[in-house]
């Protein structure tokens, strides 16, 4: 597995699904000039999956989640100011949640992109601050993890609230299946 993500892994884990070696890759992740948000995460996941080592027989899945605002892409916060600030700009707004998954066997690669509409509400200076200070914002997309204490934010959403923590099952199934790794395997 290319994902250093204990909620990937969480999640895996729901299909039976227990990785050998956790091997996340080093890649740039910065966004090329003018990229938009499903492009941009489409492409980090594949180059995710293509840069780890692995056997011709080995699968690989790695995944990439985005929150993006309109055109704009809200990444992993590089400090509590920046998630503050993508916080604010999400709040009282609809948003979109990106997460793409490939799976690889040896030259073989199989790609599915999840998108998600996620409905955060106002937030008072009360939950901000107190968000941005339980330290929940770091490492997630946008700066805020729907399964942790930011779902108290989250009213409404359309699509796959799995996809939305960064790893959409019925997607990831089907591509681990026609990799030939079989899901929900009791050894």
């Amino acid at each position: 597995m290319g994902s250093a993500s204990p909620r990937r892994r969480e999640l895996l884990a729901v299909l039976g699904v227990v990785p050998d070696a956790v091997l996340p890759p080093d890649i740039n992740e910065d966004p090329r000039r003018g990229e938009i948000p499903r492009s941009y995460c489409e492409r980090i996941a594949a180059e995710k999956a293509a840069a780890v080592v692995a056997d011709p027989d080995d699968v690989v899945i790695c995944a990439d989640t985005t929150v993006a605002l309109g055109r704009r892409i809200l990444g992993k916060p590089r400090d509590a100011g920046e998630a503050a600030a993508f916080l604010v700009a999400l709040a009282g707004r609809r948003h979109r949640v990106i997460t793409a998954v490939v799976v690889r066997r040896g030259a073989q690669v199989w790609a599915r992109t999840s998108e998600s509409a996620v409905r955060m509400k106002r937030l008072s200076d009360v939950e901000l601050n107190t968000y941005l200070a339980s330290g929940d914002w770091q490492g997630k997309a946008g700066g805020y993890g729907i399964q942790g204490p930011a779902g108290a934010f989250i009213p409404w959403i359309e699509g796959s609230y799995t996809g939305i923590m960064g790893l959409p099952l019925a997607e990831t199934a089907v591509l681990l299946t026609a990799a030939g790794w079989p899901v929900w395997r009791v050894e």
